[in-house]
Parts: C-alpha cells; sequence; structure tokens
C-alpha cells in the first residue's frame, strides 16, 4: 500500500492494490513517514474503504482532529452493530458516530450534559439499537475511561436507526416522534400487554418502515383493495375511523401522505394482534 497522505500519526490516506484510496488506522503507523512511501503492514489495525469520494473526505478531514481512541471505538461500535443487527450500515455512520461520539465526550467533560427528550420513545420503538447503545457506553468507558450518562445510548441507538433506513439524523426524531404520535392514536385499541412482546415488535417494525417511506417522499400507486376496505369496515368501523384520522393528523401536521393501502395494512396488523389475544 502506497502512502497518498498522511492524516495523523495512526491514520493514513493510502492507495491499495488496484490504486483506491483506503483510510489505513494503526498505532504509529504515519509517524516518520512521507507521501509516496509504502505502510508498514504490520501495524495495520483498521482498513476503511470508502464507496463515495466525499464520504471519504470527510472521513479523513474528521480523523485528522480527533484523538486515536475515539475513533478506535467508533468503528469498534460499528463491527459490534453490524454483527448484532445483520444487515449493512450506511457508510456515513462512521462520520455521523465518531463525531457524535467525541462532541458527546467534550460536552461531558465540559459538565455540559443535555437529557434527550425522546428517550423513553427511542428505547421503546428501537429496543436492538438502543441495546446496542447501551453496550456502546460500556466500550467508551473501556477506551476513554468516561462513563456517559445513558441518555446517550439512546442517542447512539438514533444513529444507528439513520445508518440503517440511510436518513438524515434530523429526519430521525420526527421519525420517531411521528411514530409516538401514531401509537398515541391506536393506544387504545391494543391488547397487548408487555410492551417488550413479540406482537409489539412487528407493529413497531411495520410503523418505522412506512414512517421512513413517508419521509422520504417515495411515492407509492394507491392500490387500495376495494372488497379488503369494504369487508375492514364492516368487521371494524372504529378502528378504520382511528387509522384514518392518523392519517389525517400526518398530512396536516408533518405532510405526511399515508396511502390507503398502508391504512388498510395498518388495520389489518392492529386486527392480527387483536386477534391473538382474542
Amino acid at each position: 500500500m502506497v502512502i497518498e497522505r498522511i492524516i495523523n500519526n495512526s491514520v493514513v490516506s493510502a492507495l491499495d492494490e488496484n490504486g483506491r484510496e483506503i483510510v489505513v488506522m494503526g498505532s504509529g503507523i504515519g509517524f516518520g513517514k512521507k507521501r509516496g512511501q509504502t505502510c508498514d503492514e504490520s501495524r495495520i489495525e483498521k482498513i476503511f474503504r470508502m464507496e463515495d469520494e466525499d464520504v471519504l473526505t470527510r472521513f479523513q478531514d474528521l480523523l485528522a482532529k480527533l484523538p486515536l481512541e475515539y475513533i478506535q471505538v467508533s468503528n469498534d461500535i460499528i463491527s459490534y452493530a453490524k454483527r448484532e443487527l445483520g444487515i449493512p450500515l450506511n457508510q456515513n455512520v462512521y462520520i455521523t458516530l465518531t463525531d457524535h461520539i467525541s462532541f458527546a465526550l467534550e460536552r461531558f467533560q465540559e459538565n455540559m450534559n443535555f437529557t434527550n427528550a425522546l428517550h423513553s420513545e427511542i428505547r421503546r420503538f428501537y429496543p436492538t439499537e438502543y441495546a446496542i447503545g447501551l453496550h456502546a457506553l460500556q466500550l467508551i468507558e473501556e477506551k476513554t475511561g468516561t462513563r456517559l450518562p445513558e441518555d446517550e445510548a439512546s442517542s447512539i441507538a438514533l444513529h444507528l436507526v439513520n445508518a440503517e433506513l440511510n436518513l438524515r439524523v434530523r429526519d430521525m426524531w420526527v421519525l420517531t416522534e411521528i411514530m409516538d404520535r401514531i401509537m398515541e392514536q391506536i393506544r387504545d385499541y391494543l391488547p397487548i400487554q408487555k410492551a417488550d412482546s413479540l406482537e409489539m415488535d412487528w407493529l413497531l417494525s411495520d410503523l418505522k418502515f412506512m414512517v421512513c417511506r413517508m419521509l422520504t417522499l417515495k411515492p407509492l400507486k394507491e392500490n387500495g383493495d376495494s372488497r379488503m376496505r369494504t369487508y375492514v369496515e364492516a368487521c371494524c368501523p372504529e378502528l378504520m375511523k382511528a387509522v384514518a384520522d392518523t392519517a389525517a393528523l400526518l398530512q396536516k401536521e408533518y405532510k405526511c401522505h399515508m396511502t390507503e393501502e398502508e391504512q388498510l395494512y395498518l388495520v389489518v396488523i392492529l386486527l392480527r394482534i387483536r386477534d391473538l389475544y382474542a
């Protein structure tokens, strides 16, 4: 690997065997080196390959100003998250999460602690990501000696959900808020007794992807089944009204359009849950 740029003593930009630019991390890997020299492969701890050139540049700029342990712990968290979630994550998470951890640690050291207003909702709607966030706090403490408050687990969880769904982080706050509003509208029709039940997992998973679709404004064709609608309206008119009211609220307050098909789908999910508890 030929060094293209020295980012700091522990991180360099290099060209791989195919001439593609990569970021190479390892203790002392850039010390005393110059552009054009080869990397000491025995020092390599991690290689980052970014598909997007803009993401690569932003990542390099971020690495140039951060302590190595912040970079290492962020990478450890992302690697753990990938194993636990079993799905690929958008590469932007290397930038957003690393930057967030750095900011959170600096803020904590200056006694500037802020509570996460959506902490309870995030813990409820994204239990797997929240559990990863709790584990992340342990990794951060082991690497830096600082134990961040539990609210940070929910903030880390949001970055992971963002990387799953490829939304901007600010959109994740809106997504979580919208899911909470939907739950408020339909809570009276839920016979679920435990928040951590399998049925609740089904519902929240479906809601998450439905709201994500609405936030990204990806159009869906209106393919409502008139026979299905007639059947559902006949057997549970109160539930149809609740979901229709929910759709109207989302349109008015968030400019999110829930199609007729999505409304029927949500009603069917609720009916399925109700039948399980009948």
